[in-house]
């Protein structure tokens, strides 16, 4: 009886192969995935194409940005008297008489970013690590929307603001050696506005550090200063440098502070309380007057525009090496 039993449940078995070869053959026993592969999907590649037109459009944008600078760049350096020796080694910038030197714009634009940087960069970082490691919840959720209000004024408000409250406060601190416009009270105040910015930033890679290390430094003894400083920042070092770049690159293309604070006439110094032309400010200034075509001063602004690209670009560049260089990567 036994082996009836067995010899039949092998013929069903052998039988139910058999009919499922052949559904399989024929196509009515695919696997739901094969079926859905091969079904048309109109949606789907409408969403794919959409996607790609976009990344398509910013690369073309981009190319278009360069060709114009470029194009525009070239008809500067053909003309009488402006070679790229002297536009990056002379100290003179005042294109209309035959002074090409690019060096007073540079020194004020470098000169403003680093101050904005030593305000905004362990500012920001701090508040960062206060917002992740030792906020409660209820001030995280009064000091966050604050730091948003902060990025959300207007660049000419803290133009304006600069002007008519940081530069007092600085000749009343300092005395009248500190000129009406300057670059430290430009600077100070930029800082101030690329705070959100980096705080924001760091305080994502921050909070993307797992916990469980949190965890195991807190179980080695280890307070929880010690933690964030030698545990949670080296682990989110990629994120942080990454903001720490992006937040120089937003120092370098700012107009309106520098326009409106800094100065409005090139000046090669590195004395923080006189008042020097940024690239920015420059661009601005000769964009906004009455600038005949083709002349010395309305293709400088576009010679000056590519530097300010290459930087930018430079910078980019920098971030991506070193983000990759200190990524960390945890399971």
């Amino acid at each position: 009886m036994e082996k009836g039993l067995s010899h039949r449940k092998d013929h069903c078995m052998e039988t139910n192969l058999t009919h499922s070869e052949t559904s399989i053959k024929q196509g009515t026993g695919a696997s739901p995935l094969a079926r859905l592969k091969k079904r048309p999907r109109p949606g789907e590649m409408l969403i794919q194409a959409l996607l790609f037109i976009c990344g398509g459009v910013s690369i073309l944008t981009t190319l278009g940005i360069l060709y114009e600078l470029g194009k525009e760049s070239l008809l500067f350096f053909q003309m009488p008297g402006v070679t790229l020796a002297g536009f990056f080694t002379q100290t003179e910038w005042q294109p209309t008489i035959g002074k090409f030197g690019v060096l007073p714009l540079v020194s004020a634009t470098l000169m403003t970013t680093s101050i904005a940087m030593l305000v905004s960069l362990p500012a920001g970082l701090g508040a960062a690590i206060y917002l992740s490691e030792y906020a409660s919840t209820k001030a995280r959720s009064i000091l966050k929307p604050l730091l948003e209000v902060l990025a959300g004024i207007p660049t000419v408000v803290y133009g304006y603001f600069a002007l008519t409250t940081m530069t007092p406060l600085l000749r009343a601190i300092f005395g009248d050696q500190v000129q009406v416009y300057n670059t430290l009270s430009a600077g100070l105040v930029m800082g101030i506005m690329i705070l959100p910015l980096v705080c924001s930033m760091s305080e994502d890679a921050l909070n993307a550090v797992p916990r469980s290390l949190r965890e195991a430094a807190f179980g080695l003894g280890a307070t929880r200063f010690e933690t964030a400083l030698k545990v949670v920042v080296p682990a989110a070092l990629s994120g942080i440098i990454a903001a720490f770049i992006i937040g120089i690159s937003r120092a370098v293309g700012e107009t309106m502070i520098v326009a409106l604070a800094a100065g409005s006439g090139p000046n090669f110094t590195l004395n923080p309380f006189e008042a020097a032309e940024t690239m920015t400010g420059y661009i601005a200034r000769i964009s906004g007057g009455d600038v005949s075509y083709d002349t010395p001063d309305y293709n400088s602004i576009f010679a000056i525009g590519l530097l300010l690209f290459s930087a930018t670009l430079l910078l980019n560049i920098i971030s991506r090496r070193l983000v990759a260089r200190f990524r960390e990567v945890y399971e």
